[in-house]
């Protein structure tokens, strides 16, 4: 697959779209643009790319279209809480992944969600192919091994996401720490009653949340602690705001809200479970956008 990245407006007249370029240049010109790209981005410079996937109904590759704006430097490391998808009741707790390294770390129950990917596939994927809903459904349906339809197309298509960044960390030895995950799953021998999904998986002791906690922890920080995604996020977020003492890490917080798309309900925010979290979390509000 070709690495070319394209620059330029996201243009929309009738039926055609394309990248306007510079000196009249237009990219992706006869290629298939996701309408939620277009009903969020016409006008606006973006950046797209092909990627391996294929579209069903064109048989083309899937193409990528991101916003136009700067690099997250290497350096940082930036938690991603998602608020819960509410048509999936296994997602009422939310869902964590990090990005370390310019690379995000996503861990899940399904094999295929165990992930590094860049930050624009993370977030921007479109609802097309094997990322799409099934149009049927609306929901997941992976029987047809030919055409699954794994619902996982950009996290902020899906979600809103609250973001804790930090600064000043070893990220190297934290990627390190979430690649050897990785392996882990992937070499893990499936089961053969549910062969997509992660044998080891188990929601206190190896989840989305409590790999990243681990991570964390293998980096000296045992006070960090928590179980579930909101839990711990929370729980960082305190620590890194409050209680560290380190004279070169930094965090702050943000908010990035959903874009919303007819292939995905407003996202909704799950409970704190841990009565000392919800103090925590009544302490940062007053000054920080915690969500």
């Amino acid at each position: 697959m070709e690495d070319i990245i394209y620059r330029g407006v996201l243009t929309n007249i009738g039926e055609l779209s394309f990248l306007a370029g510079e000196n009249g240049s237009r990219h992706l010109e006869g290629e298939k643009i996701w309408s939620g790209y277009l009903a969020h981005w016409s006008g606006k410079s973006v950046c797209a790319r092909r990627l391996p996937q294929i579209d069903y109904e064109t048989g083309k590759p899937v193409i990528l279209v991101w916003p136009d704006t700067p690099v997250p430097n290497t350096s940082l490391v930036e938690l991603y809480f998602n608020e819960r998808l509410v048509k999936y009741p296994l997602s009422f707790l939310g869902h964590l992944a990090v990005l370390v390294n310019g690379k995000v770390f996503n861990f899940s129950h399904w094999m295929n969600e165990n992930e590094a990917m860049s930050p624009e596939e993370y977030f921007f994927r479109p609802a097309l192919g094997e990322f799409a809903p099934d149009p049927a459904s609306g929901r997941d349906n992976t029987e047809d091994p030919q055409r699954p339809y794994y619902d996982k197309f950009g996290r902020l298509f899906m979600r809103t996401i609250h973001v804790l960044r930090i600064s000043g960390l070893d990220t190297r030895r934290l990627s390190g720490f979430f690649f050897t995950e990785l392996e882990k799953i992937r070499s893990t021998p499936p089961d053969p009653k549910e062969p997509g999904k992660y044998r080891d998986f188990h929601i206190l002791t190896k989840s989305c949340a409590t790999i990243i906690r681990d991570g964390f922890q293998s980096l000296g920080f045992e006070k960090i602690s928590g179980i579930f995604p909101r839990d711990l996020f929370v729980n960082m977020a305190y620590f890194f705001l409050k209680l560290h003492r380190l004279p070169n890490v930094q965090a702050s917080l943000h908010t990035l809200r959903q874009l919303q798309v007819p292939e995905a309900a407003p996202s909704a925010m799950p409970p704190l479970l841990n009565p000392q979290n919800r103090l925590r979390y009544r302490t940062l509000r007053k000054e920080y956008d915690v969500g």
